[in-house]
């Protein structure tokens, strides 16, 4: 929506062509809740004449059936975005405004205050060039306000307002201000945060937002929106730092054309550059570049381009595209800074998704190193991190990434986190650097293979993963199939749950974070066992979808079989042949899945055996069968 300019109606031209001129600032408003930061948004829209009379109209009469004193207009109903939402039963996510004045262009995001909503302020962050901070008067710093301060420098924004909101509820005291203010660039300074203007203002009565407030006639600084309007814009770092095109899509409508669809991160492009495609490591020049209109003469950070190369180059979605005298880095293993944002804690060895640019990949998060106490930026010991938290962990990925630390480029070096069951997001993080051992420690390359070694036993290698409650029947089930596959002259390796934790895993407990590390490490062990051509059996209860599917996700198609051993809690606790279940029922044993920790069952196992319709015998017999048919075995 366009400013309103008396060349709107005298020359329509005119006025397009000096609005697409117009420097654009994107900014954040956040804080804790009821701040005001809607009301703030409002007033403004509101005094840079964007809303019709009608909408004004409806507005004001709104205020007049409340009982909204003096002609004021509550300006929170024209952004109140979370309240609709929840209305409506919708998704709450960042509300993005857009408007504009005569010196520019704005887009403004806004976030709810709530402390569980904290991810969207990462989300309305990330793309931010300045960040305006509410603060109510009445109340001062408050967490939030440390927390979204340490977000905004985590993140990279450098350019500050802090703005003292409900001036009009202290009687516009001017010591309220400075005490305010004085508290704030102390704690800013610890972040790195020196680019700060504080600006005492009431979103409701106007002070200050447009126009100098007489009220407040001992500040004489900018009002929010000449600030706003005037504050620099840094739009040429992109374009000076080295190129970045992270490969978004291949093009090949036919065999005369091959491009390399993109935006451009960072850097300009021109035909004829040299470039560097990671993690190959290949380098060819640039040909062309196609783009709406034809061919360019060169790209520019921000632009969306098809690029051609010189050389006929194995390039995927994901690959990036770099400047020859200044590649990225390719690394597996990183420092980074993970905000978590889901209700389920992070879990040091669950395999999540990563996402950096245009790649996804699976990556397992380390223990932390510590997590930050956003009120006194303390680093503190944790084992995992909740929700809102923000920690320093080692991240490890299942292949090298192209990447630049987070400092020097965002798109490069800022990725999040996702759940593989839910597909749902639940951490951002930002790199910091390549830990040593990414590049010291390579695989080494071995003459005899896996399929050499299985074919001097004569059967394929594979997994049998036997999963259920305790006293569902696993071992015992596990067990006879390894005895009618020895039977058969088949290469087998049984690995049991109690057997394990009197060794490999005897420094494990029962908390979901030693369940996930349990796993982890058996799954990594039946990994080198299938490479030495052996079936596999695991008897475990494994109670988490993410980690069998991340044991599934070492092995290769096929290899890897889930065998549900289906028995009702009833029945297995009705079995409690180590009396285990009394225990648990009695408070002795903690984290004892069924009782006060969950199991999560298969969805659609390769094999699945009802325990209350079938013997043993017969639950052994159905899984060789599987096997049989599946070609693993002989028949």
């Amino acid at each position: 929506m366009a400013h309103v300019s008396d060349l709107i109606a005298s020359d329509i031209e005119q006025y397009l062509a000096l609005h697409e001129k117009k420097s654009l600032l994107r900014f954040i408003t956040c804080g804790s809740v009821d701040d005001g930061k809607s009301t703030l948004i409002g007033r403004l829209l509101y005094e840079s004449k964007m809303l019709f009379d009608d909408q004004l109209a409806a507005i004001e009469a709104d205020s007049k059936k409340w009982g909204t004193q003096g002609g004021d207009i509550d300006f929170a109903l024209l952004v109140d975005g979370l309240a609709a939402e929840r209305e409506q039963g919708i998704t709450i996510d960042v509300a993005y405004r857009f408007f504009s004045t005569d010196q520019r262009k704005f887009i403004v995001a806004d976030t709810p205050g709530h402390e569980q909503y904290t991810r969207n302020m990462v989300t309305g962050a990330s793309t931010a060039d300045a960040a305006v901070i509410l603060v109510d008067a009445r109340k001062g710093l408050l967490t939030q306000t440390r927390r979204h301060s340490y977000l905004v420098s985590l993140i990279g924004i450098r350019t500050v307002v802090l703005a003292v909101n409900k001036m009009d509820l202290v009687d516009y005291d001017e010591a309220v201000f400075r005490r305010i203010e004085d508290d704030y660039r102390a704690f800013a300074a610890r972040l790195g945060l020196t680019d700060i203007t504080a600006i005492p203002l009431s979103g409701l009565k106007g002070d200050n937002i447009v126009e100098p407030s007489a009220r407040m006639a001992w500040y004489h600084g900018p009002t929010l929106m000449a600030f706003l309007e005037t504050c620099d814009i840094d739009d040429t770092r992109l374009q000076a730092a080295p190129l970045r095109l992270p490969v978004q899509w291949v093009n090949r409508p036919n065999l005369d054309f091959r491009g390399f669809c993109g935006l451009l991160a960072s850097g300009t492009l021109h035909p004829g550059d040299r470039v560097r495609v990671l993690p190959s490591g290949r380098e060819s020049r640039v040909a062309r570049i196609v783009a709406h209109g034809g061919d360019w003469p060169q790209a520019l950070a921000g632009q969306s381009v098809t690029v051609t190369l010189e050389d006929e180059i194995d390039i995927s979605r994901g690959d990036l595209i770099c400047a020859a005298e200044a590649p990225a880095e390719v690394a597996d293993q990183f420092e980074c800074t993970v905000v978590w944002m889901a209700d389920e804690p992070l879990l040091p060895g669950r395999p999540y998704l990563l996402k950096l640019g245009t790649r996804t990949v699976s990556a397992t998060v380390t223990e932390p190193k510590y997590k930050v106490n956003v009120n006194t930026l303390e680093h503190l010991a944790a084992k995992q991190l909740e929700l809102n938290e923000i920690g320093v962990c080692n991240i490890a990925l299942d292949r090298p990434v192209a990447f630049d630390a987070y400092r020097d480029n965002h798109d490069t070096g800022g990725f999040i986190l996702i759940d593989r069951v839910s597909n749902n997001t639940v951490g951002a993080g930002m790199l910091h650097f390549a830990l040593r051992r990414a590049h010291n420690i390579h695989l080494q390359p071995l003459d005899i293979d896996k399929a050499a070694r299985a074919a001097l036993k004569g059967h394929k290698p594979a997994v049998l993963w036997f999963t259920g409650l305790s006293g569902a029947g696993k071992s015992t089930i596990a067990n006879l199939v390894e005895k009618k596959l020895h039977a058969r002259g088949c290469h087998s390796y049984l690995l049991d749950g109690d057997n394990v934790r009197h060794g490999l895993n005897k420094d494990l407990g029962f908390t979901d974070v030693d369940r996930v590390e349990n796993i982890r490490r058996v799954a990594e062990v039946a990994k080198l066992m299938v490479d030495a051509g052996l079936i596999v059996l695991t008897a475990f209860i494994s109670p988490f979808r993410s980690e069998r599917a991340l044991a599934r996700g070492l092995l290769d198609e096929g290899e890897f079989f889930e065998i549900h051993i289906d028995t009702p809690l009833d029945v297995a606790e009705g079995r409690d042949v180590k009396g285990l279940y009394k225990k648990a029922r009695r408070g002795e044993l903690k984290n004892f899945t069924g009782i006060d920790s969950p199991y999560e069952a298969p969805l659609s196992p390769e094999i699945h055996i009802d325990t209350t319709a079938l013997s043993v015998e017969d639950a052994a017999d159905q899984v060789v069968r599987a096997l049989i048919d599946h070609g693993i075995v002989a028949g």
